[in-house]
């Protein structure tokens, strides 16, 4: 069940998603969370030179495989803007990470660039999380945050 301190989290995944769309980047932002509530580390997309491999969660998978032991990984949370590609998703349960938060669902994400006319030309499968790893808790969309994601993307594909 999302928490006050779950929402902290994903607004401040909202920031970062502004901060990359204010750099010309797809509005995404990650957070990397302890058990004991330390952000331990953070990130935005950074795709707009052209390596979409670029993005938040898989920056915050590898500087938690480097990091942190494995039962640090268990415990920690990721919040972010926009669920986990399957790319993410496998990366997240490679390291061994623990509960992921999103704001906003990759099914919201596809239905907005629909809604916008904008084709998705992407080689990879629109899979739910749940789809591609497991024993992994995985809570979203956000209703009230979703809408400022949405408004995100919106911004970016005016551009």
């Amino acid at each position: 069940m999302i928490q006050e301190t779950d929402l902290k989290h994903l607004k401040r995944c909202i920031e970062l998603a502004q901060n990359a769309l204010d750099a010309g980047d797809e509005p995404f932002g990650s957070i990397l969370v302890a058990a004991n509530g330390e952000v331990l580390a953070e990130d935005q997309n950074h795709v707009s030179g052209g390596d979409h491999t670029q993005h938040p969660e898989f920056a915050l998978a590898r500087w938690a495989a480097k990091n942190m032991s494995p039962e640090e990984r268990s415990t920690a949370t990721v919040y972010t803007s926009g669920e986990h590609c399957p790319m993410y998703a496998a990366a997240h349960g490679w390291v061994g990470l623990g509960r992921i938060v999103y704001a906003s669902s990759s099914k919201q994400l596809a239905q907005w660039l629909k809604d916008m006319e904008i084709s998705s030309a992407s080689r990879v499968r629109n899979l739910s999380i749940q789809e591609v790893i497991q024993d992994t808790i995985v809570e979203g969309p956000v209703a009230e945050l979703a809408e400022q994601v949405h408004q995100l993307h919106r911004q970016f594909h005016k551009k």
